[in-house]
């Protein structure tokens, strides 16, 4: 079967949302097609203890606030109740069911092949996301391991691990915070830190770190770092005295440069500090029971959490990856024009004033560019 549309939006969650919601206010025609049969569904399958980071003022997508009810920040069932009012109140009605295997140029236009259509559209907009497929690193001895390996992504809750152990590889929000949720759950809770760090408290006398950063968006980011340095070292002290390393430059550089937002502190630190989170370095090689680090230390755990990424994996389905990607297959261009015409990526970069606030600025970019 074939169908044509002008616009056509892959991903149905937040950032495809976004993207539709934008193309329908200039009047621009489009379709969204999910591989799933709900809008949201990678905010479906996070692990239960989930809050945003970012407070609701600053992550709203185009068009919608989030209740006033809500907290400061909401949890993950209730960013899911938001993308679904989201698109009933935009009236979004993506095409389900429709995974896509390839995104091909066609003359002037593109080619979409899902499993049952075949779609030709003047424009292509990827809005699957940063976090597409998970990193699954490899150490000696994994295969010898007894005990559970999971990713992230597959992390529900510490239950299951209750009055045991289990060590989560990785220092990001997600790593920090089923670290706290396992501590929660009665578990002694280890965290792999295989690279140096930046942390900053979530909040700043009582202000939201991440508005400081819209504000200080507009600096330098040697500048913005400096500015925030003294204020960072009174609320989280010297993280170097509880095992972790510093990073040499500070966050706003950390995400200019690495791509990446460094901790923003929800009680891991203090968790750390009275020894409910033990630190150690990398990963040298798995035992039948647990891991032994490049210190030569070991530790027996009942699990290991692979809180190691994700890769967009638009190799799989975009051809001519290269001409719009880097070496790391991340899209050079998010939220404007690409190196190939009509193709354009929505919700592909880190901010550190908010992904959703983020993806909504993108998605208005897009749409006012496709609109002409």
């Amino acid at each position: 079967m074939q169908n044509s549309t002008k616009v056509l939006v892959i991903g149905g969650s937040a950032a495809g949302l976004a993207t539709a919601a934008c193309l329908k206010d200039t009047g621009v025609p489009f379709e969204v097609l999910e591989a799933t049969d709900v809008v949201g569904t990678a905010w479906r399958h996070h692990y239960d203890r989930l809050h945003l980071h970012t407070p609701k003022s600053a992550s709203t997508l185009p068009g919608t606030p989030m209740p006033r009810g809500w907290p400061r920040y909401p949890a993950r069932e209730q960013v899911v109740e938001y993308l679904e009012t989201y698109a009933a109140e935009h009236g979004i009605e993506p095409r389900f069911g429709q995974t896509v295997s390839s995104i091909e140029r066609a003359g002037s236009g593109w080619t979409v092949t899902t499993q049952d259509t075949t779609w030709h559209a003047d424009h292509v907009v990827v809005a699957t996301g940063a976090t597409r497929v998970p990193v699954r690193p490899s150490w000696p001895g994994l295969e010898s391991f007894g005990g559970a390996v999971l990713h992230s992504s597959e992390y529900r809750n510490g239950e299951p691990w209750r009055g045991g152990s289990v060590l989560v590889v990785g220092f990001g929000n997600s790593a920090c915070e089923q670290a706290i949720d396992l501590v929660e759950h009665g578990v002694a809770a280890h965290l792999s830190v295989r690279s140096q760090v930046n942390v900053l408290p979530r909040d700043l006398l009582g202000i939201p770190v991440l508005k400081m950063g819209i504000a200080m968006r507009v600096l330098p980011t040697g500048l913005a770092d400096a500015l925030a340095a003294p204020l960072v070292r009174l609320t989280v002290g010297d993280i170097t005295k509880v095992g972790l390393r510093k990073l040499p430059y500070g966050p706003n550089t950390q995400i200019k440069n690495d791509k990446h937002i460094p901790l923003l502190d929800i009680g891991t630190m203090d968790h750390i500090k009275a020894g409910r989170i033990a630190v150690h370095g990398d990963i040298e090689r798995f035992t039948a029971s647990g891991v032994v680090f490049d210190d030569g230390a070991q530790v027996d755990v009942d699990a290991v959490v692979l809180a190691t990424g994700y890769r967009p994996a638009l190799e799989d389905l975009l051809p001519e990856w290269r001409a719009v990607c880097g070496d790391d297959g991340r899209p050079i261009v998010s939220g404007g024009p690409t190196a190939l015409p009509g193709l354009w990526f929505v919700g592909q970069f880190v901010s550190p004033s908010g992904m959703l606030r983020e993806m909504g600025l993108e998605a208005k970019r897009v749409a006012a560019a496709v609109a002409g």
